[in-house]
């Protein structure tokens, strides 16, 4: 059976707040630790009125305190907004209080746009333009390894040994996943172009390392499930008005389900959809099974992390329980 976790944005709904999408995250992790889920990733965006997550690390905290086995971490944080010795402290902090079940999913894009970068301080590229990502990713692994090859040491998380993933949209982190011997893990759930080639680099060029011998790679879909294939398609408009409104530079709260948002839908935003949701499954349990059946024969991860924006808490509680079942099922 092919491993199966969870990413969650937690998102704040229209006539929510923050408060509440971050104990409906728990809710949902507590509950996805008795349905077998391996995982319960959290994500760092920024400037985004939908995502409850941008303080990922406390986030995640709040998380692991309620539940007991399923491992608990970021996916993931955008190392460029911050030094990876504050990372090393905040992970190695989580690691000493919940051990043996944190992972750090690291990320190249800031998570917001270039003013969300520069209030947050940091530059993704050094004085001569160089790009700053492989170098704090070693020194980040150098802090958790505790490998005494940094100046300041990280206390704590000097030698934790937090598993660390590269997380990647495009082909840059598949080679850079490779070249550190790291698991890799593909952002196909909104921006699977580059999925095949990714999978492909990240296996051909993999260096066998300290941290894995093969390569391991995770990837990723969205799931809504409900119990007839309409009232998924129902509940999905919500997450399809998100990419929507995102596309558009009008991030907002998650917005209710909206039965007649398909018959109004422009041949531009058809497209756009098809396109970012194209490893997504919507539907009864037997159209999600056969559809994961599908893309796992095909693409061959050795784990999926699933996602899915549903606006009502007890409607996603109910496709991530579908979702397991059926993953359980292949």
């Amino acid at each position: 059976m092919t491993d199966f976790s969870i990413l969650d944005l937690s998102p704040v709904i229209q006539g929510g707040d923050i408060a509440s999408s971050l104990h409906h995250s728990r809710d949902l992790a507590q509950h996805a630790e008795g349905w077998g889920y391996k995982r319960f990733w959290m994500a760092e965006h920024h400037g985004i009125p939908g995502v409850a997550s941008a303080a990922t690390a406390v986030c995640l905290g709040f998380v692991a305190e309620a539940t007991r086995t399923i491992r608990v971490g970021a996916g993931g944080v955008m190392l460029p907004n911050h030094a990876p010795l504050i990372i090393a402290e905040q992970f190695g902090t989580l690691e000493a209080l919940y051990p043996g079940r944190i992972d750090l999913g690291l990320g190249r894009a800031p998570g917001g746009d270039i003013a969300t970068m520069r209030a947050l301080r940091r530059a993704r590229m050094a004085d001569d333009g160089e790009d700053r990502f492989p170098y704090d990713v070693a020194e980040l692994l150098s802090h958790l390894d505790g490998d005494g090859q940094t100046q300041v040491r990280a206390i704590p998380g000097d030698g934790a040994k937090v598993p660390v993933w590269i997380l990647g949209s495009s082909l840059y982190g598949a080679q850079l996943a490779a070249h550190f011997g790291l698991p890799y893990s593909f952002a196909s759930h909104f921006a699977p172009a580059q999925m095949e080639d990714a999978a492909k680099i990240y296996r051909d060029r993999f260096k066998p390392s300290q941290y894995l011998d093969k390569p391991r790679l995770m990837l990723a879909a969205n799931v809504i499930a409900a119990d007839t294939d309409d009232a998924a398609e129902l509940i999905a408009t919500s997450q399809k008005q998100a990419f929507i409104n995102l596309r558009l530079g009008q991030a907002a709260e998650l917005p209710p389900p909206d039965a007649g948002l398909n018959a109004r839908l422009d041949d531009t935003a058809k497209a756009m959809l098809a396109q970012v949701l194209s490893c997504s499954f919507i539907g009864a349990p037997a159209t999600i099974e056969a559809g994961l059946k599908r893309f796992i024969e095909t693409h061959q991860p050795d784990e999926m992390i699933l996602a899915g924006q549903i606006y009502d808490h007890a409607a996603r509680l109910k496709s991530f329980e579908i979702a397991a079942q059926c993953m359980k099922g292949l």
